[in-house]
């Protein structure tokens, strides 16, 4: 069963519509990135998710259930770019009232357990208005986990946050994920977070889907024939110049002791390194380039652009 469905979305808001024919699934486990510049409907598609907004047209699913279902609902754990936390409470007092929203009868150990899980047992008594940013977006995270969902839907959890912070957040969410069991699903503006912690995405633009699937494999697709070739010196310009004229070997660019090759058909890569063998260079390695997130990104919004 996948944690979530979305099948040919649509929303009509007046005579814009922000989402259109919209369709992806997040597998149970999955971390999924969802990307998009500002309007792109990212945040229609949340709400859309956490049964704020009916679709105008189309079916979603958390689990299996309609997600205007209450089963769907309970289900579910979100963070929300504004924490929702109350400043002159306590963690523990702030994470009391939520476990009564959700009628737990017994809440005093779980709220131990999630205040463990983002690490802040020892500051458990303070009052939440003496948080740091970091802090509250842990915080956050631990109630969006006090009544044990199986998915979390986590809109810009790390916006506002130092680096020191972010890095604390990301590892919550890895915990929560790994050793929790959790499927997350993540917008985010971050592309280096996505790039490091997500293992499927989505990417949506004008209210619809222009990427979508395993991480990796977008990347591997995406970064043609390159190939890094590491030296263990900066190779002088008159070889730069030979292997610049050599136009089948495809020299792109040198970066330090760093070149990359996108060869033409019939080359091979050890063709090219017995050639910079022959003419002294010394081999670190070879590895082939992978395309980042980032490069990913750019590409597919560059294409879509109108002329």
């Amino acid at each position: 069963m996948d944690a979530i469905r979305l099948e040919a979305i649509s929303k009509q808001l007046g005579e814009r519509e922000v989402l259109s024919d919209v369709s992806f699934t997040v597998k149970q486990g999955d971390i999924f990135g969802y990307l998009g510049p500002n309007g792109a409907g990212k945040t229609t598609t949340i709400r859309i998710l956490l049964g704020l907004l009916q679709p105008t047209s189309g079916k979603a699913t958390i689990l299996g259930d309609d997600v205007s279902r209450d089963e769907a609902r309970r289900k579910v754990g979100f963070v929300l770019e504004s924490d929702g936390l109350y400043d002159n409470k306590t963690a523990e007092e702030n994470l009391w009232y939520y476990t009564r929203i959700y009628g737990m009868a017994e809440p005093a150990e779980r709220i131990d357990r999630v205040l463990e899980l983002v690490e802040l047992r020892d500051r458990a008594r303070d009052k939440v208005g003496t948080y740091s940013k970091g802090m509250r977006q842990r915080l956050a995270l631990a109630r969006a986990m006090t009544h044990n969902p199986e998915l979390l839907v986590l809109d810009e959890p790390t916006a506002g946050v130092d680096p020191s912070g972010q890095m604390e957040v990301r590892e919550v969410i890895l915990n929560m994920a790994h050793k929790e069991g959790r499927t997350i699903f993540l917008s985010s503006h971050n592309l280096d977070e996505v790039q490091r912690i997500c293992n499927r995405i989505a990417l949506i633009d004008r209210g619809e889907i222009k990427l979508y699937g395993e991480l990796e494999q977008l990347q591997r697709e995406r970064s043609g024939n390159e190939v890094e070739i590491e030296t263990t010196e900066a190779i002088a310009e008159p070889l730069l110049a030979e292997l610049k004229s050599l136009s089948r070997l495809g020299l792109r660019e040198r970066k330090g002791n760093i070149l990359t090759f996108a060869p033409q058909e019939g080359v091979r890569i050890p063709d090219i390194v017995s050639l910079l063998v022959g003419r002294g260079v010394e081999i670190e390695g070879v590895s082939k380039k992978e395309a980042s997130l980032e490069e990913i990104y750019s590409a597919i919004l560059k294409e879509v652009e109108p002329s």
